[in-house]
């Protein structure tokens, strides 16, 4: 079992400069069985200076337990609630002291140097503040895993089809059928599944230990981070040649009707906080009722949503 060298923190936070470290922030949720095969891949196959920091929502499968008994390397912190994955993930920056923040879903496995190399890379790049890499499903294929950020007419493409019969135009900005994910390419928002961020980008944009805005609890706090990343002039790189193994939405699987509503209501939430202009907040209310409709559609029937 590999031990990370607890003399490399201290020499960090003591300002001593030395290798790049990675922390890597995983907020876990009943999901015991795929949490135990991450955290073994991540010992297998991480050999960068690294820590591993999980937050167990209250789970109820044993997730605690195991990584206490399993994995007494990792830094296990339990709120005693469900908090959320924004809430759960300031929890994991809050105790992180690496150069470089993965975060990563418990539903993922590495299968190769991936990380290591993509903290090099990362770590090399000038202007950029995040990297992501290709996300491989299960039965070998690649992931959708990039999506531009929500605009009034990205996300009525997306509902009516739009984009997807026309890719490349505004109305596929949202959902980008178009993305060749076999080139290398500066990208707008990955999927929270795998971001890897440089702390001092973080640093530019308000606290690092507090990056997520938990006004947005499951769903958009990593879409809402990345705009504010680039707005503020740090690009993200994506690395199709490097990658991580994804089996999917495992713990939303669980609550799906909430989990539906929730992400309608953030995606409303998230368009109202970064409308720059009235006219734009009015746009954001006359699609409302069609963004609802579509969660009471998807879900048959209302739900209360995420509560912490």
């Amino acid at each position: 079992m590999r031990h990370f060298p607890q003399e490399l923190l201290d020499a960090k936070v003591a300002g001593i400069t030395g290798p790049t470290v990675v922390s890597i922030l995983i907020v876990n949720w009943n999901t015991a069985g795929l949490l135990r095969s991450c955290l073994a891949s991540i010992r297998q196959w991480v050999k960068v200076p690294h820590e591993v920091i999980v937050v167990d929502n209250d789970s109820s499968d044993g997730s605690a337990a195991m990584v206490r008994e399993e994995f007494p390397e990792v830094n296990l912190v339990c709120p005693g609630k469900n908090t959320g994955y924004a809430a759960g993930n300031n929890l994991a920056f809050a105790a992180a002291r690496g150069d470089l923040l993965l975060t990563l879903n418990p539903d993922t496995e590495f299968t190769d140097d991936s990380l290591d190399c993509c903290s090099e890379r990362l770590a090399s790049l000038e202007g950029y503040g995040a990297a992501c890499v290709r996300q491989i499903g299960i039965k070998g294929e690649t992931q959708s895993s990039v999506r531009g950020f929500p605009t009034l007419s990205g996300i009525l493409g997306d509902f009516t089809g739009i984009g997807r019969r026309r890719p490349g135009t505004k109305w596929d900005s949202y959902r980008l059928s178009g993305l060749d994910y076999e080139k290398e390419q500066d990208v707008p928002q990955p999927m929270g599944t795998f971001i890897l961020f440089k702390r001092d980008a973080l640093a530019k944009i308000g606290d690092p230990k507090q990056p997520f805005d938990e006004g947005f609890p499951i769903f958009f706090n990593e879409v809402d981070l990345m705009l504010r990343l680039a707005n503020a002039g740090f690009k993200c790189r994506y690395f199709p040649d490097l990658s991580i193994l994804h089996h999917g939405g495992e713990s939303t699987k669980q609550v799906k009707k909430s989990m539906i509503w929730e992400s309608h209501r953030s995606l409303v939430r998230f368009l109202l906080k970064h409308s720059r202009n009235g006219f734009a907040r009015l746009g954001v209310h006359l699609l409302t009722p069609i963004i609802y409709a579509a969660a009471w559609v998807r879900a048959r029937g209302y739900h209360a949503g995420f509560r912490p």
